[in-house]
């Protein structure tokens, strides 16, 4: 019996290690894999350098469901004031979907409906803001989708509604959620909102206290926000963010197959970000950078030309790589780090003799003439001139009044 029971032992502890060490492996693993990841669309960047550090079918055009709420809450935050009352419309009021309990003809403020979009999903709250700045949410989908190709540069988004039910022409990717995410993370109410847990939540026909439906905010180290989503079109969703120290990545999974795989998804990618990356400060903004400019002999250089930094610079680094930089003729910024490289564009940094140059070859001191001041002499001389001949005519005048009364001698013949 003893012999049974110490083989079954052995061979327990044979499997368990099978089991234990892939896994093991995998927190612990260099690169992490496509199949790791149950969404059909992923991806992972660092927050402050946009560094793409993980894809999986990035750019495959899917269905956001209420992760869209998160270009209508920076639209909103950015276009708004937080003091406006918005009243609530009919159509707000029945909206389908997730909702913060709306009552037609309730006047809240835009600021409370924010809150009540983001934390709570409301999709009546996101109707409201919408007929708010827009008119209508047709309207708004409209000013929306400008707004999101100017501010974030997206190219493969179109919205319909501010709120993320379906409707075929209502897509997006991975890629540009990230853009979008990593856009309004750097406003700080909608960090402030998004990081929100619990709200008290008193309204005409809904009191109670809002819980964040953002699970990592409860569950992960460090998490900042962002939203999650689900549509029976759309599956599950989730737009993730983490920060430790001064580093904050972000991560986006699309069309999952359930709720607790969009959270698994999103764990394994800031998981994998924080293990094996850190991101840098390169430059801060004015910051110059100068290099030799050849004269045209070997080995040997002429003049220098200069760029600067028209804003902070940052890189992702894998953790304990120096970045190593490089500037180029053109003016470009590369930044190197092991296998990661990145360019940023600099600003020419035009020297006052160049500028002089360039405005039409004058190389004259800024202290010569301009041609104001030629004007100014030109004028006083011509007042000079006037005055002196008015000064000789009167004399002239006066003589001949003189002379004009001087009597005449008499014929002395």
């Amino acid at each position: 019996m003893r012999n049974i029971l110490m083989y079954l032992l052995a061979v327990a502890c044979l499997f368990s290690g099978s089991v234990v060490k892939p896994a093991m492996a995998q927190a612990g693993s260099a690169v992490l894999t496509p199949e790791e990841i149950n969404g059909e669309s992923a991806i992972l960047i660092d927050a402050k350098s946009g560094q793409i550090l993980f894809e999986k079918n990035a750019h495959a055009r899917l269905f956001p469901a209420s992760i869209t709420k998160i270009a209508t809450g920076i639209y909103a935050i950015e276009n708004g004031k937080p003091d406006d009352i918005v009243t609530v419309s009919k159509r707000a009021r029945w909206e389908e979907g997730t909702r913060v309990y709306l009552a037609e003809g309730e006047q809240v403020t835009l600021e409370k409906l924010e809150y009540g979009l983001l934390m709570n999903s409301g999709n009546d709250a996101a109707t409201a803001i919408a007929e708010h700045l827009g008119g209508t949410v047709e309207h708004f989908a409209d000013l929306m989708n400008a707004y999101l190709k100017e501010k974030v540069g997206v190219e493969e988004t179109h919205f319909t509604n501010a709120s993320g039910l379906h409707d075929p022409d209502h897509y997006t990717t991975a890629a540009d959620m990230a853009k979008i995410a990593q856009y309004a993370m750097k406003n700080e109410k909608f960090r402030e909102i998004v990081a929100t847990q619990r709200l008290p939540w008193d309204g005409l026909e809904w009191k109670t206290v809002v819980i964040n439906h953002n699970k990592l905010l409860r569950n992960y180290e460090g998490a900042t926000g962002i939203k999650n989503g689900f549509t029976d079109q759309a599956r599950n969703t989730l737009v993730g963010s983490a920060k430790r120290g001064d580093s904050e990545f972000i991560a986006v999974t699309m069309k999952a197959g359930s709720s607790n795989y969009t959270y698994k998804d999103v764990t394994a990618m800031l998981d994998y970000a924080f293990a094996h990356y850190e991101t840098k400060q390169i430059a801060s903004m004015g910051q110059t950078f100068t290099r030799p400019v050849s004269s045209g002999q070997p080995d040997q250089t002429g003049d220098t030309v200069s760029f600067t930094a028209e804003s902070d610079l940052y890189a992702t680094v894998p953790i304990g790589v120096e970045p190593e930089t490089e500037v180029t003729a053109g003016g470009q910024l590369i930044v190197r780090a092991g296998e990661l490289s990145r360019t940023y564009a600099l600003k020419k940094k035009e020297e006052p003799r160049v500028a002089a140059a360039a405005s039409g070859g004058e190389t004259q001191p800024s202290s010569s003439p301009s041609g104001w001041r030629y004007g100014i002499l030109f004028t006083w001389l011509g007042l000079n001139l006037f005055l002196v001949m008015y000064v000789i005519a009167r004399a002239r005048k006066r003589r001949r009044e003189r002379i004009r009364h001087i009597p005449r001698r008499a014929n002395w013949s």
